[in-house]
C-alpha cells in the first residue's frame, strides 16, 4: 500500500522509495546502502562507483549534525504551522545528507554541526515524515 506525502511536494511516489515510507511509518530511518562499498544514499539510486549490483535499505542509526537550515516565517503552504518553521538540511551519520524539518529548537542557539537525532511526526493523511531534533 502506498502512503500518502503531502511533502516535499515536487517527489513522484515510486517503487524503490516505498520501503523508506514504510519503515517511517513503523518509526525507523532508512538509508540506501552500497553492500560493496559501504557508501550510503538518499534518497534511493544507484551507487556511484558500482551502480545496482548490491545495494539494498538498511536501517540508519538515526542521528547527524546540522549542515544548514533556514526559518520559514511565510505559510506558503498548508504544511506550514503558524509558526516560523525551521527547513534544515541534516548530514547523517552514515554519509547522506536528508532535506527535513527540525523541531523543539525554540531557544537553541542554531549553529552548522550540530548534534540532531530522528523522530517521525505523522502529518495528513496519515503520512509518516522523519524530522530532527537537536540531541542533548
Amino acid at each position: 500500500m502506498s502512503v500518502g506525502r503531502p511533502l516535499p511536494g515536487d517527489v513522484v511516489e515510486d517503487a524503490i522509495d516505498q520501503p523508506f515510507w514504510d519503515a517511517c511509518n513503523d518509526g525507523v530511518l532508512l538509508v540506501y546502502r552500497c553492500n560493496i562499498c559501504a557508501t550510503s544514499y538518499w534518497p534511493a539510486g544507484s551507487c556511484t562507483a558500482h551502480g545496482m549490483r548490491d545495494i539494498e535499505w538498511v536501517p540508519a542509526a538515526g542521528t547527524g549534525h546540522l549542515h544548514t537550515w533556514t526559518v520559514v516565517h511565510q505559510k506558503y503552504s498548508k504544511s506550514f504551522t503558524d509558526k516560523p518553521t525551521v527547513v534544515a538540511v541534516v548530514k547523517l551519520d552514515e554519509g547522506p545528507l536528508l532535506h527535513t524539518n527540525l523541531i523543539d529548537a525554540e531557544g537553541t542557539d542554531l549553529r552548522v554541526g550540530m548534534p540532531v537525532e530522528v523522530v517521525f511526526e505523522t502529518v495528513e493523511e496519515g503520512a509518516v515524515l522523519p524530522v530532527f531534533r537537536p540531541r542533548p
